[in-house]
C-alpha cells in the first residue's frame, strides 16, 4: 500500500472505531469517510462494503479473543475456561451497539467479511468446547455455533437493557445450567 492510501486507511479505521462506539455500527460511512478527510468513494476501494469495515474495526478484539482462548485451553477446568471465554465474547460484543446483531446475521454465511472475525471465533470456540465434553462438563450435543448465537443473543439483550448491568451475566448462567 502506498504511503499516502495507508494514512487514509489508517484514518478511516480511526474514525469508524469512533462512530460506532459513538452511534453502533450503523453509523453513517459518509460522516466516518468525511471526518477521515477523504471522500466516500475512497472509503469504498479500501472497504468495499460495511462489513468490510467492521471486520476491519473488530480484529484486534478479535485477536484478544483468539489469544484468550489459547490461555484457557491450558487451564485445569474445561468448563470454567469456556465458560470464561463466552463471558469475554459478551463484553467485546457489547463494546459498539450493534456489534451482535452484525455478528448474528453473518454465523453462518461464509461470504462476509465478518466471516474473517467470525470463522476462527468459531474455531477456538470448537476447540474450548470440545475439551469441556471430553471432560463430560457439557452436554455432548452443543454445538459451537449455537452456543455463539446465544452469547451474542445475550449480548443483544444486555445491549437493549442498559439499565440492568447484571443482564448479560444471569442470562449467561442461565444459559449454561443447560449445557450439562
Amino acid at each position: 500500500m502506498r504511503a499516502d492510501a495507508r494514512r487514509n486507511y489508517d484514518r478511516l479505521l480511526a474514525e469508524a472505531r469512533t462512530a460506532f462506539a459513538a452511534h453502533g455500527t450503523d453509523a453513517s460511512l459518509e460522516d466516518i469517510a468525511r471526518r477521515a478527510g477523504v471522500g466516500i468513494g475512497t472509503l469504498y476501494r479500501h472497504f468495499p462494503n460495511r462489513h468490510a469495515l467492521l471486520s476491519a474495526v473488530f480484529e484486534d478484539g478479535v485477536s484478544d479473543l483468539l489469544a484468550r482462548s489459547r490461555e484457557l485451553l491450558g487451564t485445569p477446568d474445561p468448563c470454567t475456561s469456556l465458560v470464561t471465554w463466552l463471558r469475554e465474547i459478551v463484553t467485546h460484543a457489547g463494546e459498539y451497539r450493534g456489534l451482535s446483531r452484525a455478528l448474528m446475521s453473518v454465523s453462518y454465511d461464509n461470504t462476509s467479511a465478518l466471516a474473517r472475525c467470525s470463522h476462527p471465533i468459531r474455531e477456538a470456540g470448537t476447540a474450548l468446547l470440545t475439551r469441556a465434553q471430553e471432560a463430560g462438563k457439557v452436554r455432548p450435543d452443543v454445538a459451537i455455533g449455537d452456543l455463539l448465537q446465544l452469547t451474542h443473543a445475550i449480548a443483544l439483550a444486555a445491549e437493549e437493557s442498559p439499565t440492568d448491568p447484571d443482564l448479560a451475566d444471569r442470562l449467561l448462567k442461565l444459559t449454561l445450567r443447560g449445557l450439562t
